[in-house]
């Protein structure tokens, strides 16, 4: 793997990034209130495939082939079908935008546990304490919703499945697809997740409640989140290091909490509040100590290092 040399992240760029990433959870979410999620989806993940492929065409870059191609399409299933469809689902069972934002955002928690498990990097002390501080956050967030139902909740099982997808994917995309130009990369995960996606459209009931919004959302989803939020994000990884990009998660939730109450009307109560602020600790916690590394991908032994974010995939 190829090592990075990251400049410093300009506040508008991380501004753009912020927001694009942050306006995918109520851009979600009011899809979802419109369109059945699965039908969401399909056109999500087929006009995203379509677009970025055109694009990946048009430049003429290199698609993976053979075995990589394959590592691509699991990454796909991992990343896009598994975490948008619990996301989705869990946003129709009546998850609020900002609780989807707070559990998905300790993404960069999730991957460095996933990557001490299967890649052998290191969990230094800490990693432990932002672990645990993620913990208490999606627990914290979720605690009115727990009690509502007093016990389980299925929304809140199904953003641990969208979590644990997306934090598995980038594991996954980190080991064995990082070579791969991120629009081909793109394009095929989008392609391979609309499989499962009409699948499930086409044997799941289907309603639009009302077209014109449901258009307009799905608008949204396509143009301002899968296309246009993952190119600055993963432009920004390119050109300013995963570790600058990750500690973006610290107010990615905040911002979602923010958007989704102006434009659904959805307020944070107390519980999503201590999470939004335990949870801020624990990105920071997980992410502040990489800049003072020589190199943000090794480790003292030499092995590869798994950052907490990944290419190509935007939330919500």
């Amino acid at each position: 793997m190829r090592t990075m040399s990251p400049t410093r992240m300009p506040m508008q760029t991380a501004v753009a990034v912020t927001f694009f990433y942050a306006l995918g959870y109520p851009i979600g979410n009011m899809a979802v209130n419109e369109m059945t999620p699965m039908a969401v989806l399909a056109f999500r993940f087929g006009l995203a495939g379509l677009i970025l492929g055109s694009w990946a065409t048009l430049a003429k870059v290199r698609w993976p082939r053979g075995r990589v191609l394959g590592h691509v399409a699991v990454t796909g299933l991992l990343m896009q079908a598994v975490q948008f469809c619990a996301l989705y689902l869990a946003i129709q069972h009546g998850a609020p935008a900002v609780l989807c934002a707070v559990v998905v955002a300790m993404n960069p928690v999730a991957t460095a546990m996933l990557a001490a498990a299967f890649l052998r990097d290191r969990l230094t002390p800490r990693r432990i304490l932002a672990l645990v501080l993620g913990v208490v956050a999606v627990l914290a967030a979720c605690a009115s919703r727990l009690v509502s139902e007093r016990g389980v909740d299925p929304a809140v099982l199904l953003l641990l499945v969208a979590l644990v997808g997306l934090a598995a994917g980038g594991v996954y995309q980190q080991r064995f697809c990082a070579d791969v130009d991120f629009r081909a990369s793109t394009a095929v995960q989008n392609g391979v997740a609309l499989i499962p996606a009409l699948a499930l459209t086409l044997t799941t009931p289907f309603a639009v409640h009302e077209p014109a919004k449901a258009a307009f959302a799905v608008a949204g989803v396509v143009l301002l989140n899968a296309t246009l939020g993952v190119s600055l994000y993963v432009r920004a990884i390119n050109l300013h290091g995963a570790a600058a990009v990750s500690m973006l998660f610290c107010v990615i939730p905040a911002v979602a909490g923010v958007l989704s109450w102006l434009m659904l009307g959805q307020r944070v109560d107390l519980g999503v509040g201590v999470g939004l602020v335990v949870g801020a600790m624990a990105c920071w916690l997980n992410t502040s100590g990489k800049k003072r590394q020589d190199d943000p991908r090794r480790d003292g032994r030499g092995q590869d290092r798994v950052e907490p974010v990944h290419q190509a995939t935007v939330a919500g």
